[in-house]
């Protein structure tokens, strides 16, 4: 049994981290069983270790002005743009499950990305030397994750809502004129709530993974094992 977590409201980056790492450490340490993280992040802009300063079209203060952070993330991958309508997942599990290595945990996201497209109706595709999910109307899914000791860290980001644009502040993913999509903007007042994605992420993570998920809100009943690594 795996944990998902679900957090109610949009966090700051920086404390999505600290929890992030928390739980990472925890799981090397085996305290803790494979953790699934679900959450919307505060406005924030990172760069992943392919990250290019040049794939930023603002500079910091504008960036400031408008109330979005600015991280530098371990995590693999180029600039990418979080903020409230975009669901996060961030697998905290130890590989050797339905993906064995790096490859496998990136097909697995992938497939998680387009199964949840295809729950609303959505069809989604990979496509060849690049890492995410694409629909008709553009890329909807980004993808970037770190692995130590075959521990996961970081994950996908899927959007929902239409209004993430902190997207025009940079080139997303380093690619040069490609669209980002989200469910809203494909089936305008037909699109599912970010609760209802976030629920839907978790099932397919669940049968794609091969990890049945014990269900959890940040804000209610923590299971003791986790409670205890991040609120000592």
């Amino acid at each position: 049994m795996a944990y998902a977590i679900f957090f109610p409201d949009p966090l700051p980056y920086a404390e999505g981290l600290r929890i992030q790492s928390a739980l990472h450490q925890a799981r090397l340490d085996n305290r803790i069983p494979d953790t699934v993280l679900l959450l919307q992040h505060q406005p924030v802009i990172t760069l992943g270790r392919r990250g290019r300063d040049n794939h930023l079209l603002a500079h910091a203060d504008e960036l400031k002005r408008r109330g979005i952070d600015l991280f530098e993330a371990s995590r693999g991958g180029d600039v990418t743009y979080h903020g409230p309508g975009q669901v996060v997942i961030y697998p905290i599990v130890r590989l050797g499950i339905a993906g064995t290595d790096s490859h496998g945990h990136l097909h697995n996201l992938e497939e998680i990305a387009i199964r949840t497209c295809a729950t609303y109706g959505v069809d989604a595709w990979r496509r060849e030397g690049k890492s995410g999910a694409w629909t008709k109307a553009g890329k909807i899914a980004a993808i970037g994750f770190k692995i130590q000791r075959w521990v996961t860290q970081h994950g996908m980001s899927f959007n929902v809502e239409e209004g993430l644009t902190g997207f025009d502040l940079i080139v997303p993913c380093g690619l040069v004129g490609e669209p980002v999509a989200s469910l809203r903007k494909i089936l305008q007042a037909q699109g599912p709530s970010v609760d209802a994605v976030a629920t839907t992420l978790a099932d397919h993570f669940a049968s794609v993974c091969g990890r049945p998920l014990e269900r959890f809100r940040y804000d209610h009943v923590l299971p003791d094992d986790v409670k205890s690594v991040l609120r000592p």
